[in-house]
């Protein structure tokens, strides 16, 4: 790997490093990285299967959960495998049309998992504030329509990614010391000016996660004013119920990707390979542990998952 140094070279190879000066410790991450992505494929597997084949589950909240469940499926996938292939295989190579088409597709699941959440917010607020006309408003017709918007607004606002991306000259270097390629973290390796690269990635945050976020606690305000106003407590107790499942897969998304961008930015002590981990932990947490909070908050998806585990056993 040496002389990757020479400015009048455009690399088109690139070696991902895993967790450099740390090799040590590959082997070990991979297990518990391992059994996450495990977790997460079968966990959401299963959620998929049983919302498809019970009718009674035919209803807006579980689609919402269903769409969720497939994108978690699909995210950790982009970066998974080839992570684990360079822990187990030193398999390091990445081209540079395979990088970008990997933080092209994790940035779009990315976004479009924070657009679920918001629709699920919407869901519940319509659920309690307007219960008799639930039904009416959210018909199958509008939240496939809903599911389309959600993933063209996500491919739209990343696609241009590639074409910023593919008119920079790589002639710096070909060495990334990490386990999966990130936007930024790719152009800096380009000898042109990246400064479009950087003001389009913060207007890409901006306008679809940070926007989310917003909208995602105006609507949990507007929701728990609702709640705190049904006179019966038993209704009260199941609102808040029904909204607790959704709101800690919220927070399983948006604090650990914050807490991992303010370290990025600001933990300049903290050395790079717990950057890396806590990256990884970004990656595969919220799709692993999603389907276990709604399988234990939401009855009808426990009994489901009961009968079974249950019917297998006979």
């Amino acid at each position: 790997m040496a002389g990757f140094n020479h400015t009048n070279v455009n690399h088109v190879i690139f070696y991902l490093l895993g967790i450099p000066g740390r090799e040590d410790l590959h082997m070990w991450v991979s297990i518990p990285l391992f059994i996450s992505y495990v977790f997460a494929l079968l966990g959401n597997g299963l959620l998929i299967f049983i919302i498809l084949t019970k009718s009674s589950l035919h209803e807006p909240m579980y689609l919402f959960l269903c769409m969720l469940a497939g994108v978690d499926i699909l995210f950790p996938t982009t970066t998974g495998p080839k992570a684990l292939a360079i822990f187990w295989c030193n398999n390091m190579e990445i081209s540079l049309n395979g990088c970008i088409a990997q933080l092209y597709f994790q940035h779009t699941f990315f976004i479009s998992e924070s657009g679920i959440l918001l629709v699920m917010a919407f869901d519940r607020y319509i659920a309690i504030c307007y219960p008799l006309r639930y039904t009416m408003i959210l018909t199958c017709s509008l939240i496939g329509k809903i599911g389309v918007a959600i993933f063209l607004r996500a491919h739209c606002t990343i696609f241009p990614m590639i074409f910023l991306l593919k008119r920079l000259n790589f002639c710096r270097n070909n060495i990334l010391p990490h386990t999966f390629c990130e936007h930024i973290g790719l152009a800096k390796y380009a000898c042109d000016d990246i400064r479009i690269n950087i003001w389009y990635g913060f207007f890409v945050l901006i306008s679809t996660v940070i926007l989310d976020a917003v909208l995602i606690f105006i609507s949990y305000i507007l929701i728990l004013h609702a709640v705190f106003h049904i006179p019966s407590q038993d209704a009260r107790q199941k609102a808040l119920s029904t909204c607790g499942s959704h709101f800690c897969v919220i927070l399983l998304l948006y604090v650990p990707g914050i807490f991992s961008v303010l370290t990025q930015r600001f933990g300049r002590q903290i050395p790079p390979h717990a950057h890396i981990l806590l990256a990884n932990v970004c990656m595969l947490a919220p799709p692993m542990l999603n389907p276990i909070i709604y399988g234990v908050k939401t009855k009808q998806i426990r009994d489901q998952v009961v009968y079974i585990l249950l019917l297998k056993q006979k």
